[in-house]
């Protein structure tokens, strides 16, 4: 088997949000991810921002960028509309973000299945988010969730778990299972690198490496655990996820701390050489 691998970057994590100055249009930003190499761009939007996604179509199209979503659905049923526009933008992959947060994981599978329904009438994966306060809001309550919907695929962002839980680094045993199980059913991976007490921290400030090897280390087995389960030829999307503040940390001037565009990069290239370690399914 020849699995491939494709590597997205966030149209929101091109925001700069500097005080006093104008955004970029996205059009301007989606030629930037192009011309550095990306596969294809993220769109995050909620039911209101539709028609402002769908009008990027021709700017994806005209620079040869893939299309991914990360979808808001306020309720139950603003999951379709989305599913729909992402269909309308050939969209690769749908990643949900749900703004239903029931209690307790029982009471969020009717929900779940409700949307793994809408998403099986279409031909992208739909995979559910790992996200603070989103459906799967915490490591606990997801951890059963998939107790009751064992098959249940996830797109892993990481960083949202370790800092809910106030993670502590080395792991123990019981942290190292709890994450090891979230890889198994992930089939996506997001690049944020987060602390146990911010969601986002610099790259290349010492008192992180830690933190850094870690990340590294989880997604390289969770590459390596999707590669193993796949008995086909199959693609693995990542997407580069450097949110602006305030997941960005700022000084007093509030600007910010590292150069998140060059941040992205280099996780690009550490993921890029995590892939070529794996290289072919264990036997």
């Amino acid at each position: 088997m020849a699995h491939t691998l494709e590597i997205y970057q966030s149209l929101w994590a091109m925001e700069q949000r500097i005080p006093g100055e104008t955004e970029a249009a996205p059009e301007a930003m989606l030629e930037r991810i192009a011309v550095a190499g990306y596969h294809g761009a993220c769109l995050d939007p909620n039911v209101a921002e539709i028609d402002d996604c769908l009008k990027l179509g021709k700017t994806f199209d005209a620079l040869g960028l893939s299309c991914m979503v990360n979808a808001f659905p306020h309720d139950t049923d603003s999951l379709e509309p989305l599913l729909e526009m992402a269909a309308q933008l050939q969209a690769t992959q749908v990643n949900v973000i749900g703004g239903v947060m029931p209690l307790t994981a029982v009471e969020a599978i009717p929900v779940i299945e409700s949307w793994l329904t809408m998403a099986a009438q279409f031909s992208f994966p739909v995979l559910l988010e790992t996200h603070r306060n989103g459906t799967l809001n915490d490591l606990f309550y997801t951890l059963e969730v998939l107790d009751h919907l064992p098959a249940l695929r996830l797109c892993a962002d990481l960083s949202h778990f370790v800092i809910d839980r106030e993670l502590q680094l080395p792991l123990s045993t019981i942290d190292h299972d709890h994450f090891t199980r979230i890889l198994a059913h992930s089939d996506s991976f997001q690049g944020r690198i987060s602390n146990n007490q911010q969601i986002q921290i610099a790259l290349d400030f010492p008192q992180h490496d830690a933190w850094v090897a870690q990340y590294r280390s989880w997604w390289e087995q969770g590459f390596q655990a999707w590669s193993d389960r796949q008995s086909e030829d199959a693609t693995l999307r990542f997407l580069v996820e450097l949110g602006p503040p305030p997941y960005a940390i700022t000084g007093a001037d509030q600007r910010e701390l590292s150069d998140r565009w060059s941040e992205g990069l280099l996780i690009r290239r550490w993921v890029e050489g995590l892939w070529q370690d794996i290289g072919q399914p264990r036997a």
